[in-house]
């Protein structure tokens, strides 16, 4: 028989692979646990001491253990289309799981709100432009006024040869954090068939298309970008 083609979607649904998940992303993204603590300070710019904060894409649990953690008087929604990866959450989360409501489904079974923030982090590459718009509208309509809104992912320039010479640091930072040159190579090339890479301006528009506003900038690691937009 025939294996089935690995796909991101794929994974994240086989427990085998997500057992070994909270290992990946430390060695791919450059400044990981970095890139989460800037997140936290950004919300935290704005959310109260009892805020209530969207995380979109939360299957895992590490941007949530950080977020609970940093701030003991916020409770969350998180939602992820991925039921291994929310059961994953819950362990991650432990005794700070109280303050979290896990949500199986797309954005579209997030909560109505209002939020008081929200978070999209490694998750908008996996969706078309089109569906990016309208997941990005559909956060920012569940925010209140003001409200910030957190977004990092794969954001590279067009095809081309400044492209590919992106990619091949990827690569490379993940081989130089201890990944396998095989598991880095096939990343890459999974990456590449299964991923909408926009270029950093039309990501940019993205947010704006979607009514956020004051969309700057916050984080740069190689293939990945962070920007932080207000509702």
């Amino acid at each position: 028989m025939t294996p089935e083609p690995f796909t991101p979607q794929a994974a994240f649904a086989n427990p085998e692979h997500v057992a070994r998940y909270a290992d990946g992303p430390p060695r791919f993204v450059p400044g990981f646990a970095d890139m989460h603590r800037m997140a936290t300070l950004l919300l935290a710019e704005r959310v109260p001491e009892d805020g209530r904060v969207l995380v979109v894409g939360a299957g895992g649990g590490l941007e949530l253990r950080t977020f609970a953690s940093a701030h003991p008087g916020w409770t969350f929604e998180g939602v992820d289309p991925s039921a291994e990866m929310l059961k994953l959450a819950e362990q991650t989360l432990g005794s700070l799981a109280s303050r979290v409501r896990l949500h199986t489904g797309t954005v579209d079974a997030a909560p109505d709100g209002p939020f008081d923030a929200a978070t999209c982090l490694l998750t908008m590459h996996f969706l078309s432009r089109d569906e990016r718009r309208r997941t990005a509208a559909e956060i920012r309509r569940r925010l209140r006024p003001g409200a910030p809104f957190v977004s990092v992912h794969v954001s590279v320039p067009a095809a081309g040869d400044a492209r590919s010479e992106w990619l091949s640091r990827y690569v490379a930072f993940a081989a130089s954090s201890g990944a396998a040159i095989k598991d880095a190579q096939t990343a890459r090339t999974t990456v590449e068939a299964h991923l909408t890479m926009l270029t950093p301006e039309d990501d940019e528009a993205v947010l704006r298309e979607a009514g956020f506003k004051d969309v700057g900038l916050f984080y740069a690691g190689f293939t990945f970008r962070g920007w932080v937009a207000y509702a």
